[in-house]
């Protein structure tokens, strides 16, 4: 059925599709209205799940943890400070192995206080051990917490994954959603059966003490572990497309085949540049969906034959002077010998508009660089002039 929805709604109807058993709520601008939402659901009695309405954000993702040890299917959704303040248990959700979906409404980390969208939060959290999928539209956002839960899930896996939709964006904004069947959601999204829980009649120890003959191990499982979601997210993907006819892959490619520059970006921002991509030549977008783990191979495929690839971007390395995915690019093209130029445009930062006048700026800077002119490393779209 196609409805109108808000991404914040449309993230709703996919928990409730996916039944799930315990939802832990704080509310954080922008992402409030995703646990509202699923509180009404649950007033209403259209989704039997334990709410459980927390004093903080630490304590939202430790309800979680607690819950899903004991088998049960669990979300949460949060933003910014909310995401930072989780940082401790993050850890602790993917160390214990707990398949928890979490949504993060991107919003810029203080100070000074921001409320509205850039992907620092997330982009700050990417070495926790969390899948991380990012969204362009309310459609994938649905679509993507379906997948999730398949991913968490699934014995090879077995990590925690967060949907980042890009706050306000998204969230507060209206779109035509395809909102799937309840009964082929069930037939894709099998109940969560874990092999191991905590279960008063089989007393077990989870999350105990690493030692240091031990605690290399774990950690090298866990790495292990996201080599093996890098597939899953593709064979998921995959099959979901053949359920519901609509698949979106690790990465998108848009724009001429053959391309001499390349911009590659992640979430809602690949809307506005796929405009301006259309009325350019010799340009190609990469839209990266899977940042974590990082699909290497595939990215390198898709930058092959370019001169000069813009990294666009909602976030900063502050000592780095460039974007973090832009350094991972870096790294990437000379492991995978491309011959390419990477040049950082760091954009919308507390959510400043990203105009297609400042995408088609970009797409210059790097004809100039295709050319051999000198250009600087980063460049900062829309910048005003500020002190030294």
């Amino acid at each position: 059925m196609r409805e109108m929805l808000h991404g914040s709604k449309a993230v709703a109807k996919a928990v409730k599709l996916c039944d799930v058993d315990v939802v832990a709520a704080y509310p954080i601008t922008p992402q409030t209205p995703i646990v509202e939402y699923i509180a009404q659901m649950v007033a209403d009695g259209e989704l039997r799940a334990e709410y459980i309405m927390v004093e903080s954000e630490h304590t939202a993702m430790s309800a979680c943890i607690g819950a899903s040890a004991t088998g049960a299917r669990t979300f949460t959704a949060t933003s910014s400070q909310g995401l930072a303040y989780m940082h401790e248990v993050l850890w602790i959700a993917s160390g214990m192995r707990l398949p928890i979906v979490m949504v993060n409404a991107n919003r810029a980390l203080s100070a000074p206080i921001n409320i509205w969208n850039d992907q620092s939060d997330s982009m700050a959290e990417r070495d926790s051990g969390w899948v991380q999928i990012y969204v362009e539209t309310n459609q994938e956002a649905l679509d993507s917490v379906i997948q999730a839960y398949r991913i968490a899930e699934d014995r090879e896996v077995l990590l925690p994954v967060m949907v980042c939709m890009d706050g306000f964006v998204l969230t507060h904004t209206m779109e035509p959603v395809d909102v799937p069947p309840k009964e082929e959601v069930d037939r894709f999204l099998p109940p969560f059966e874990p092999e191991v829980k905590l279960d008063p009649e089989e007393p077990v120890t989870m999350g105990a003490l690493g030692e240091p003959q031990w605690y290399m191990e774990f950690r090298k499982q866990q790495d292990v572990a996201m080599e093996r979601a890098l597939h899953k997210v593709k064979e998921v993907d995959a099959e979901f497309s053949r359920v519901f006819g609509r698949g979106y892959g690790v990465l998108e490619e848009y724009g001429d085949d053959d391309a001499e520059v390349v911009l590659l970006t992640l979430g809602s921002l690949a809307g506005t540049i796929k405009d301006v991509v259309d009325g350019q030549e010799n340009v190609r977008l990469v839209r990266l969906r899977l940042f974590r783990p990082l699909p290497e191979e595939d990215i390198a495929e898709a930058l092959r034959g370019a001169s000069v690839v813009g990294v666009l971007e909602k976030d900063i390395a502050l000592g780095l002077g460039e974007g973090a995915l832009c350094t991972e690019v870096k790294k990437l093209c000379y492991d995978y010998g491309i011959d390419a130029r990477v040049l950082s445009f760091v954009c919308g930062l507390g959510g400043r508009d990203v105009r297609m006048e400042d995408v088609e700026h970009a797409i210059q800077v790097c004809r100039q660089a295709a050319r051999g002119e000198k250009v600087n490393r980063t460049t900062w779209l829309g910048l005003r002039e500020v002190a030294p």
